[in-house]
């Protein structure tokens, strides 16, 4: 459980980073106080925990694949 929360969170970060990083380092403060009104394909606040999910599931489901094809091997 504890692997997956640090997962979630890396996964977290990264997006973030990744997609707002002048914004970041530019004006973090504003950047977390416009999150409210933030209108992200219309999920508003949640849209980076909503994408946050959707690459954490994808990635789950290439993990279990893998996982599988491993045992099948072994």
């Amino acid at each position: 459980m504890k692997k997956e929360i640090i997962l979630f969170l890396s996964i977290f970060i990264f997006l973030a980073l990744g997609m707002h990083f002048k914004e970041w380092i530019d004006h973090p403060l504003a950047h977390i106080e416009a999150l409210p009104t933030a209108g992200a394909y219309g999920i508003g606040a949640f849209h980076p925990l909503v994408f946050t999910l959707f690459i954490y599931l994808i990635l789950g489901f290439f993990r279990v694949i893998f996982n599988y094809t491993k045992k099948l091997f072994t």
